[in-house]
């Protein structure tokens, strides 16, 4: 079978990048003119803004996502719903502010109107006055909830209307008078003037922001001059932008010259929609906005087309990240200021484009480019001397796409090299075998320090296109194409096709033909999507699939579901193969292991070697780490990388630390002495002595890490410790997890045992908690020593309420925790998508020596105020469906 043509920057690719780095830096000479992104480090063009890091209904409560994935996110606006409005479950504007606010978020953007139900807005009244009327008394209520909100009240954001030319201002049943506003404006501009003063009259230092249409129309000018000729101008300018990279930079600049025809402004700008399902998940798609975005000095929400609570498909189940998480990771840590970015094709989308900074402070230049396949050369003109010296280190990761469900590991290190300095001032890494789908990130550093360089952290990786291998029996379909460039509303496909027919009944092979370069344990994954409701996938849950390599080994692989078809996600598992060679097959039968259940489709499969570069632990350099309170140094001879950071007194360095399940890893602190540091997990100070000590030196410890986004943070306490780096791999045998099945707990009122669903552990799992406090799971559990722990809680959730539009509307159940009797706290669980699958969620305890009681209830919340409730079901009285519990320490030296 032939190659994928979209092969990212495998191990032919990173090879010659390294070997392309080691050589001239100053350009390279070939027959092919190459394309050049060029970033001059001597233009600044303004402090970085990090605006692109929004989202719209990206958070849906407390916990779903979990603070560590909105932190190291960096997510800075949220635009969501009015507190207690039935357009959605959950993302309820007051009850989401205070963890996001207090995740570093910055700004909530409260959309008022969604306090009525369905789209155009379902506002009661016989006549526009009458109907007018009605949301006043609704707006009146919204700001005097806010105003209970203490500190939290100043990042709020108001947004009186939404996209008002569509739903109250427009022409439909649901309209003030069936005329647009776009035609005329005199009910529109009456109804903003009368509703901003009703806001500042309740609030005078009340933040406002409009006219949030759904393009920026011409009309907006005459917006403009009547909000300023009766002093109600929007403190912020929103409106959206369904559009392309290429329409944000044309509008904000054709907004900024109506600010300064009408002589209002400037204001702040929130683009508070942007991006289409084919952009979304997408690093290589994503990085094109975020560029525009970013060069804009504006906020901007991502959009919302599917499920709320996951930052607009950034985020896995509760506390992981995709490939889309990780480029916005990546872009949250940029610092200093920009600098001009010239791309080949400069504001024109699906094309290599991107976005850099210097901090002059930390010696440091970062660039995220992407949205090109194949080779092309990354440029950094204008480099300063007295920044850098006559060298640079540069490091080169590559952030690929995992799918909308898909969990992602930290970026590729697809090369660490120290560069000579051209004459010209200028180096050039030459990029090879890029893949459009993938960001790219570089980091540069002063070079001369006699680090070592660290070595790839991948070695040889093919992709296989399920559309390019040969199929047997009954039921075949190839798909698609599925989401194009002129198609953005259909969802992105590695190579725009997939194919299915292993489901129920089906006698199907998907044969994949490969060839490998050594003997070896090679990494598989398989790219697969159930639409969770399909009345095939239903009945069980996961599709299960039959895997073999020529025709020996089987394994049984359960694929991943999804809210909608082509929504993937990966399974993963290894195959041993000699060099050479290979048939790989996925069955919906086998002799052995039985028959499918189900219906999937099969996008690809990604084949790696796992060599000693993929299990070596992970490397976290101190230097690109967020730093509060200090700034690398370049000067440590003994260092890994680069550099180092000292730490004194109070100062901090930061990781984003993956792990692939929840469990032990062993964390190697690599310190070059100076002092001692504490180390804190997800924002807890850790019970361990200090890491650091006088001379150069390794320090290891044993934390639980819950799988996806761990937040370690090393703070100096004594002396000036000299961080270097941090290494994390997965590990066992000291942080020992003791397992309680919840068949086995005590179980009152209506709460029962249910053998329904067979994915649960043995087969039984416990159902029906909720509903009232006397319907409850308790389990006593035995810790060996008081302290900190982490209950792991296996559970599904399958709770979806009806919905009045394209989006699915899943429920986060929730369960009130009681340990030894103590005030319950409230843990969310986000959908599983089916009450037969079953996940992992993990949030920390305090326990007693010896036998502590865990009690699970749950009830329906009721709304704000506390004297209604939801009449749409959608907040739910049910606890999730539990299967068991672990209970691990979370710490050991």
């Amino acid at each position: 079978m032939r190659r994928s043509r979209t092969t990212v920057a495998g191990a032919v690719a990173t090879a010659a990048l390294a070997t392309l780095l080691a050589g001239p830096s100053a350009g390279t000479a070939g027959a092919v003119e190459r394309e050049r992104l060029v970033i001059d480090l001597a233009t600044d063009t303004g402090a970085f803004h990090g605006g692109a890091a929004g989202s719209l209904y990206g958070v849906y409560g407390d916990g779903v996502p979990s603070r560590s994935l909105i932190e190291g996110m960096r997510l800075r606006t949220v635009s969501t719903k009015a507190q207690d409005g039935p357009q959605h479950p959950g993302a309820d504007a007051l009850e989401m502010l205070p963890p996001f606010v207090d995740s570093g978020g910055k700004d909530v953007y409260i959309y008022m109107t969604d306090i009525y139900r369905g789209f155009p807005y379902q506002w009661p009244g016989a006549s526009g006055p009458e109907r007018l009327a009605d949301f006043k008394t609704k707006i009146k209520k919204q700001v005097q909830q806010v105003l209970t909100m203490g500190k939290y009240k100043d990042h709020v954001v108001y947004v009186p209307f939404n996209e008002p030319e569509g739903n109250m201002f427009g022409t439909g049943e649901w309209s003030y008078d069936k005329v647009s506003w776009l035609n005329d404006p005199q009910h529109y501009f009456a109804a903003w003037k009368e509703v901003y003063r009703l806001i500042k009259g309740l609030d005078p230092d009340a933040r406002i922001a409009g006219p949030n249409t759904s393009v920026l129309y011409d009309q907006v000018k005459g917006f403009l001059q009547y909000a300023k000729a009766n002093d109600v101008v929007p403190d912020v300018m929103t409106w959206h932008e369904l559009s392309s990279p290429a329409a944000v930079r044309t509008n904000v600049a054709k907004y900024r010259q109506m600010e300064k025809d009408v002589g209002v402004g400037p204001l702040p700008v929130n683009v508070n929609e942007y991006g289409h399902n084919y952009h979304l998940s997408v690093p290589g798609q994503v990085v094109q906005w975020v560029s525009a975005i970013e060069e804009s000095k504006i906020d901007a929400d991502l959009a919302y087309w599917n499920i709320d609570g996951n930052l607009n498909d950034s985020a896995v189940e509760a506390n992981k990240g995709n490939g889309q998480w990780w480029l916005f990771n990546a872009y949250g840590q940029m610092s200093g200021h920009t600098v001009e970015v010239t791309a080949p094709h400069p504001n024109q989308q699906y094309t290599l484009q991107g976005v850099a900074t210097l901090d002059e402070d930390k010696k440091q230049s970062r660039a995220l480019f992407g949205g090109k396949s194949g080779d092309a050369d990354i440029v950094f003109d204008h480099i300063d001397p007295r920044l850098f010296g006559k060298t640079v280190r540069a490091t080169v990761q590559e952030i690929p796409w995992t799918g909308q469900v898909g969990d992602s590991a930290q970026p590729l290190r697809l090369a660490d090299q120290e560069l000579t300095v051209g004459a010209d001032g200028s180096v050039t890494l030459p990029m090879t075998g890029m893949n459009e789908m993938s960001a790219y990130q570089v980091i540069l550093s002063p070079g001369g320090s006699g680090g070592k360089p660290d070595a790839p952290s991948v070695s040889w990786r093919e992709t296989y296109e399920a559309e390019n291998a040969a199929y047997t029996g009954k039921g075949y379909s190839r798909n698609g194409p599925e989401g194009t460039p002129s198609d953005v509303g259909k969802f992105a496909t590695s190579g725009a096709y997939n194919v299915g027919g292993l489901r129920t009944g089906s006698d199907g092979v998907l044969s994949f033909d490969v060839e490998v370069p050594r003997d070896g344990t090679y990494d598989l994954s398989v790219f697969a999507n159930s639409y969770n409701l399909y009345d095939l996938v239903k009945e069980q849950g996961p599709t299960n699939v039959f895997l073999r390599v020529d025709g020996k080994e089987p394994q049984e692989l359960r694929l991943p579901l999804g809210y909608k078809w082509v929504v993937w996600g990966h399974t993963d598992t290894t195959v041993k193969l000699t060099a050479g060679k290979h048939r790989i097959t996925l069955a919906a039968q086998d002799p052995d292991l039985g028959v499918t259940k189900g219906d999937a489709i099969i996008d690809k499969i990604d084949l790696a070697l796992r060599d000693e570069k993929v299990t070596a632990p992970a490397l976290y350099e101190a230097e690109y780490a967020t730093l509060t309170g200090t700034e690398p140094r370049y000067t440590y001879g003994g260092a890994s990388g680069p550099g180092a950071v000292p730490l004194p007194k109070g100062a901090s360095a930061t990781f984003w630390v993956h792990s692939p399940a929840d469990g032990e890893s062993t964390v190697s602190v690599d310190h070059l002495g100076g002092g001692r540091a504490s180390l804190a997990l997800n924002g807890e100070k850790l019970d361990l002595p200090k890491v650091g000590g006088a001379g150069k030196g390794t320090d290891t410890v044993r934390l639980f890490l819950s799988g996806g986004i761990n937040k370690i943070t090393v703070t100096g306490t004594a002396g000036e410790p000299v961080l270097d780096r941090l290494r994390v791999a997965p590990s066992k045998g000291t942080l020992v997890p003791t397992v309680y099945q919840a068949e086995n707990g005590t179980l009152t009122g209506a709460a029962k045992v249910t053998d329904a669903y067979p994915f649960a552990t043995n087969g039984k799992a416990v159902t029906d908690i909720g509903d009232g406090k006397a319907n409850a799971l308790t389990v006593d559990v035995v810790a060996a020593r008081a302290g900190r722990h982490a209950l792991t809680i296996r559970y599904s959730n399958a709770e979806q309420a009806p919905a009045t539009h394209y989006n699915p509307d899943p429920i986060a159940r929730h369960a009130d925790l009681s340990v030894n009797g103590g005030p319950a706290r409230r843990v969310l669980f986000p959908t599983t998508f089916h009450f037969n699958n079953f996940w992992d969620l993990t949030v920390p305890v305090t326990l007693k020596k010896g036998t502590n009681r865990l009690t699970f209830t749950a009830e329906e919340l009721p709304d704000f105020n506390g004297d209604t409730y939801n009449q749409y079901d959608q907040r739910s009285p049910y606890a999730p469906v539990i299967d068991r519990l672990a209970v691990t320490p979370m710490a050991a030296k």
